[in-house]
């Protein structure tokens, strides 16, 4: 490789390697380089350049410095690629905008016509607000519940007396997507699943007849009604 068409890259490279000799010899050079391959072809370069001035030279101290530094970025890089990967991963219960006559469909008692609510606090809290549809339709018997009707309660949500009150359903909703927000996707939760096994954990002992086994079937179904791409939420659809 000849590296003519560049003066600067030659003359820094040269003085690197005028100030030692025996370069192939540096043993502490050679572990780093085998563990990189960003080292090895830095390496290849110096060595290259090295037999153009027919000079078998020695690495100056500071090439393991440098090729420790490569090594230290190419870790780094992949240690970013890692945390976006996890990000990634929940992405799909984040922000994405529905329309509200999409949230609208179905959505009965004090929940009908909540959709604009609906969209408003996923926007909010950054939850996709299908999430949230379908917490509060399972949660409220689709709006039909008492505590929907008598308290304004849409999701279940509880306090040091037993259900929660609110001045109005939208209150209610607001609440929902504060609490996921914060304490389950903000705490790494993922997935209806996880945020099941916390929000409505099997054998709980306020469940005395055993609501909370259907908790993620219910969620699931009511989500994949309003997302599932090839198949978009009817009112048909039986629930």
């Amino acid at each position: 490789m000849k590296i003519d068409d560049n003066w600067f890259t030659n003359t820094m490279l040269a003085n690197i390697l005028s100030h030692n000799k025996n370069f192939q010899s540096q043993t502490s050079s050679s572990n780093i380089i085998n563990q990189n391959p960003f080292a090895k072809i830095f390496t290849e370069l110096l060595t290259e350049l090295g037999a153009d001035s027919s000079e078998q030279t020695q690495a100056p101290s500071i090439v393991p410095n440098l090729l420790s530094t490569i090594d230290y970025l190419d870790n780094s890089q992949n240690h970013v690629s890692s945390q976006n990967t996890e990000i990634t991963s929940a992405g799909s219960l984040r922000f994405q905008s529905r329309s509200t006559e999409l949230l609208n469909q179905g959505l009965k008692g004090a929940l009908a016509g909540k959709g604009e609510t609906l969209l408003r606090a996923g926007k909010l809290y950054n939850l996709d607000p299908a999430l949230l549809t379908a917490i509060a339709k399972h949660e409220s018997g689709n709006g039909e519940s008492r505590a929907a009707n008598v308290k304004n309660n849409i999701a279940g949500m509880m306090g040091s007396n037993g259900l929660k009150s609110y001045a109005s359903v939208d209150d209610s909703i607001m609440d929902m997507a504060r609490n996921i927000s914060k304490n389950y996707l903000g705490q790494g939760l993922s997935s209806i699943t996880e945020i099941g096994a916390k929000y409505a954990p099997i054998g709980a002992s306020n469940d005395p007849t055993g609501l909370n086994n259907h908790w993620v079937n219910g969620v699931t179904k009511y989500f994949n009604q309003l997302t599932l791409k090839d198949a978009p939420y009817s009112s048909n659809i039986k629930v």
